[in-house]
């Protein structure tokens, strides 16, 4: 985590744990007034659009008052979303038994993306379920890493028979 989003995390996590919501990331993107803020809180039973806006208001006074970003930027508020990006540790736990895909700087049994479903996350590492076999994969090595929402249609009701 950069150095601006460490502090950024340790100004916003104590408010929006006083909210009782979890803060799920913070990155600040960008350079000059195209700077981006973006600040995901997730919450166990979810976030409404009126929640979040709340939040973001008081975010936004937070920052304000302790000067932590300088210079212009536009600050973003949301949830996570059926598919979240992995970043840190914590995320990565969250997501045990879910399918996802990681993508790594450096070739791992061959391959550089890696679909799989995340099995285990141990000390700099994660573990995927691929194509039934497991695979290590360094946390340091990862440029990209997301869960996977798989929309799933009902089957459709068979005709009954008359007999």
């Amino acid at each position: 985590m950069a150095d601006a989003d460490g502090r950024l995390w340790e100004t916003l996590e104590p408010f929006l744990v006083a909210e009782g919501v979890e803060l799920d990331d913070v990155e600040l993107l960008g350079r000059g007034a195209g700077r981006v803020l973006r600040v995901t809180v997730d919450a166990a039973n979810g976030l409404g659009v009126d929640r979040i806006a709340d939040l973001a208001r008081g975010v936004s006074r937070l920052l304000d008052d302790e000067s932590v970003v300088d210079g212009p930027y536009t600050l973003e508020v949301g949830s996570p979303g059926l598919e979240r990006k992995l970043r840190r540790p914590d995320q990565y736990r969250k997501a045990v038994g879910r399918e996802v895909l990681v993508k790594t700087r450096a070739p791992i049994d061959g391959a550089q993306s890696h679909r799989g479903i995340l099995s285990e996350v141990g000390e700099g590492t994660v573990a995927l379920l691929v194509d039934g076999r497991d695979r290590r994969i360094p946390l340091d090595v990862v440029t990209q890493a997301r869960t996977i929402f798989r929309w799933e249609k009902p089957a459709k009701p068979g005709k009954r028979g008359h007999g």
